[in-house]
């Protein structure tokens, strides 16, 4: 073959190239989605064990926190809270949270701080619709079942800022702050985080938030920590002694928090694989791990080990390496499970002690904290050195610090700014807190008319 034969067949393929080569990166980029059975299954499943979360877990773990005059109203705020997300993802919560329409990798526009509206009252999601985790693979689940997955997320963000201001909030101003809350609060961080390419913060800052230690854990710990503020201490606080009055109620919904996790984490994956398996390990061995660390600090403190201690110390596990547990390994989450564990117990004891605020049932000093702790945390043990899957290709270890370390900040003053406002509003329009003689009779029979416990 001359020269000039092999330049022109030459030059022929790469024109083929060139014209073929838009068809293939559409090929490689996005995937027919397909049903898979066996995702489908595992979602179901861990949408079920992120609901049984809040109800009953959260409701006796805080139930069994308050005094017995106050108990039915803790269970009434977090089945209540549970009744309202619902209706309003149904109506616009979901497509807030998820709608990506307008929505760009390179550009950043409105659509990255929050979503429109095309999916409002659930609009195109049929019995037939899919969504895939990822569009250049072919598996996918019905996008109801993603739908009432992340739904139950929003369910149990507000519901877990409920303990941060126990015994004092009036319900109709707790049902009017929450409604609010979710909208101006909860939608656009869980949009700027996982709404997909062109989001503020996990897109265009590579913040990595695989199970919600933003969206949902420091979010929810900066709320309550301001309505605690906001709303002031509860009455008797600290001289009169206010102990848990049924810690039975206190592990029983522990243990169901810990059991619900493994949804809410391994569930995170949308996929029954090596992911959620992973993700399930190291739920498992950071809750241990923060139980041990609080429950050892604690008896070297005060010199008796207690079990508020150590089912406190094991939900400050699962919150902080919720954010870590699609990319840390087993030797990460022995490292954050033993720094919330410590960190989270001196947040909630002496450092609360010190300021003098009446953070309830420590959300803000578990929720928040060990959020925000397992944020920063992630970026280490994301990092192979540390076992983990490894970092973003070009990301650094100190890069990818900042990204966390940024996101983390951002969305504890966005939320601390935004629930400040929306108190105050609450406030002028129909009053925060419940009267003296309400908080002194108990707000079971005050708000309710019944009482927990007939004696």
């Amino acid at each position: 073959m001359s020269r000039a034969m092999q330049i022109t067949k030459n030059g022929i393929l790469l024109g083929l190239l060139a014209v073929l080569a838009p068809a293939l990166a559409i090929a490689q980029e996005a995937v027919k989605p397909e049903l898979n059975s066996g995702d489908t299954a595992w979602m179901l499943t861990s949408t079920a064990l992120v609901l049984f979360m809040t109800i009953p877990g959260l409701a006796l773990f805080y139930a069994g926190m308050v005094r017995a005059k106050n108990v039915l109203s803790v269970m009434m705020q977090c089945f209540a809270i549970t009744a309202l997300v619902t209706v309003l993802w149904t109506l616009y919560g979901y497509s807030i949270a998820f709608d990506t329409t307008g929505m760009a990798a390179d550009t950043l526009n409105l659509n990255s701080f929050v979503g429109g509206l095309s999916k409002a009252f659930l609009s195109g999601v049929m019995l037939d619709s899919l969504w895939q985790p990822v569009s250049t693979a072919a598996n996918a689940i019905p996008e109801t079942v993603f739908m009432t997955f992340q739904m139950t997320f929003a369910i149990i963000t507000p519901a877990l800022i409920v303990g941060a201001f126990a015994e004092r909030m009036k319900f109709s101003a707790l049902l009017l702050f929450m409604g609010l809350w979710l909208t101006i609060v909860y939608l656009p961080i869980a949009h700027m985080v996982w709404g997909g390419a062109g989001s503020l913060i996990g897109s265009s800052w590579g913040v990595l938030d695989f199970a919600g230690g933003t969206v949902v854990h420091i979010n929810a710990g900066i709320a309550g920590l301001v309505a605690c503020l906001v709303l002031g201490k509860r009455k008797g606080y600290p001289h009169t002694a206010m102990p848990p009055h049924n810690l039975n109620f206190t592990v029983m919904g522990a243990s169901m928090l810990w059991v619900g996790w493994f949804g809410f984490n391994a569930g995170s994956a949308v996929a029954a694989n090596g992911s959620a398996g992973m993700a399930m390990a190291v739920t498992q061995i950071a809750t241990a791990t923060a139980a041990l660390a609080w429950m050892f600090s604690e008896w070297l403190s005060h010199g008796k080990p207690s079990v508020l201690g150590i089912a406190s110390g094991a939900v400050a596990g699962l919150v902080a390496i919720t954010p870590a547990s699609g990319t840390a390994g087993p030797m990460g989450a022995l490292l954050i499970g033993a720094a919330s564990g410590i960190v989270c117990f001196l947040t909630s004891t002496k450092l609360k002690r010190a300021l003098g605020y009446d953070d309830s049932l420590d959300a803000f000093g578990v929720h928040a904290v060990g959020g925000y702790l397992g944020a920063i945390l992630t970026g280490l043990c994301a990092d192979k050195m540390m076992g983990g899957i490894g970092l973003a290709d070009g990301v650094t270890l100190g890069g990818q610090l900042w990204a966390q370390f940024k996101g983390a900040t951002f969305t504890l003053i966005y939320t601390a700014v935004m629930s400040f406002i929306l108190l105050k509003i609450v406030d002028v329009v129909i009053g925060l807190r419940v009267t003296e003689e309400q908080e002194t009779e108990g707000l079971d029979i005050a708000l309710h008319d019944e009482r927990g416990y007939n004696l």
